[in-house]
């Protein structure tokens, strides 16, 4: 009598695994999507000087094609993120990066200062879809162990995104206008949504919510019960805050004495962003060994010597301080960003829901305080800018201390 046949164990899939094809893929993708996605955000603010002089407006007035994108698409993550608990997080990014290149070309054929500041604000409804879902595919499809080191590269492409949009917008500009340069930015966004078509794999663990006004209310009430995910949400809100506040008007300041530099050159200094992608990823991984605990206040404290370092009067000084501005703000904003989704779900909180509700607080930072830095650079002048961002990170930072006493939580 031969012996009964041995079934071998079904392979629990964990998600993918660093050297994989399927890790490669996802990274490689999101790091396109994150890249676009802030480049097309950001593209109008190396040509602020630009923007102010064609359409005869102020400095604080042409921040609002920041401020009205990056309100918008706070907004629109309030819808967006609990239907991507319903409808699945691929179909929404590319959907959202498919509506983006639309708006661009939109942006760069606008008429009027009226009609550009409208297709702003459809861009970042547009542009909703990646932010909204990005972490939490990460969680959902990446093996657990990588989860802040893959958030970490994710932050990075957006951090090279949005030193895209703010190089090929200034330079383009100063040689052809500003219709030109916002066209280049939607050539280069379409190339990203081409790339993330053909990388982006399909989800495998995602599992659609249950619908329902009742529901998705039941789910936000939850997201809005942990005091360490709104800690965290409020943490993603100061700390872009600073960051844009300040970003917002140094064109203005480095075409003003003692720089007086032009557009192109003056748009040269975003190019410490490839220090936030360094950074990012670099935080990242450290998370993933010590603790993002132990990580967190490390940034805001980095962030807080750059803003002090602006104050001075020597272009490398100046510059050495924005780069530290960048690499402790992107040390934030990797870390915390990854960790919503993580508590979350360890929580049993919708990860969907949770991860929107800090893009938007992060978003909602950007557009308030962004606008505001250009009014205090108006009224006060760079000293009070510095002041704003130095207030705004020291919340940051006192957050970050709280966060290390908080119960932490085990799926």
């Amino acid at each position: 009598m031969s012996a009964p046949a041995i079934t071998p164990a079904p392979v629990l899939d964990l998600g993918h695994l660093p050297g994989s094809d399927g890790y490669r893929r996802v990274v490689l993708a999101l790091f396109a999507a994150g890249l676009a996605t802030f480049e097309l955000l950001y593209s109008t603010q190396a040509i602020l000087p630009e923007l102010a002089t064609r359409f005869e407006v102020s400095s604080t007035q042409t921040t609002l094609t920041l401020s009205l994108a990056t309100l918008s698409l706070g907004v629109a993550l309030l819808v967006v993120g609990p239907l991507s608990d319903v409808i699945g997080r691929t179909r929404l990014i590319h959907l959202s990066m498919a509506l983006s290149v639309v708006c661009a070309v939109g942006c760069a054929l606008a008429p009027t200062w009226t009609s550009l500041l409208v297709m702003r604000c459809l861009m970042g409804v547009a542009l909703a879809g990646l932010p909204a879902v990005a972490t939490a595919y990460l969680r959902e499809e990446l093996h657990r162990s990588t989860h802040a080191r893959a958030a970490g590269l994710y932050i990075g492409g957006t951090a090279l995104g949005g030193m895209a949009g703010r190089l090929v917008t200034g330079y383009t500009a100063e040689l052809a206008g500003w219709r030109w340069s916002l066209g280049a930015a939607a050539l280069l966004a379409l190339v990203c949504a081409v790339a993330v078509r053909r990388l982006l794999p399909d989800s495998r663990h995602f599992s659609p919510a249950p619908t329902g006004a009742r529901t998705m209310l039941a789910m936000a009430r939850r997201a809005v019960a942990d005091r360490a995910l709104v800690g965290l949400y409020v943490i993603g809100g100061c700390s872009v805050g600073a960051m844009v506040s300040m970003l917002n008007v140094v064109g203005f300041r480095l075409e003003a004495a003692p720089f007086n530099l032009g557009l192109g050159a003056a748009s040269l200094v975003f190019l410490v962003y490839p220090l936030g992608t360094v950074s990012a990823a670099t935080f990242g991984r450290l998370a993933d060994r010590i603790g993002r605990r132990a990580v967190l206040p490390i940034g805001s404290v980095v962030a807080v010597a750059g803003a002090v370092l602006t104050l001075s009067s020597s272009l490398p000084v100046l510059v050495a301080g924005l780069s530290l501005l960048v690499i402790g703000f992107f040390a934030v904003h990797g870390v915390a960003s990854g960790w919503v989704p993580a508590r979350a779900h360890a929580g049993g909180v919708s990860a969907g829901q949770a991860a929107s509700l800090y893009t938007f607080t992060y978003y909602l930072g950007a557009s308030v305080f962004g606008s505001l830095g250009a009014t205090v650079w108006s009224s006060v002048g760079w000293p009070g800018v510095v002041a704003l961002t130095v207030s705004l990170l020291a919340v940051t930072g006192a957050l970050a201390l709280r966060l290390r006493v908080t119960r932490p939580l085990v799926a």
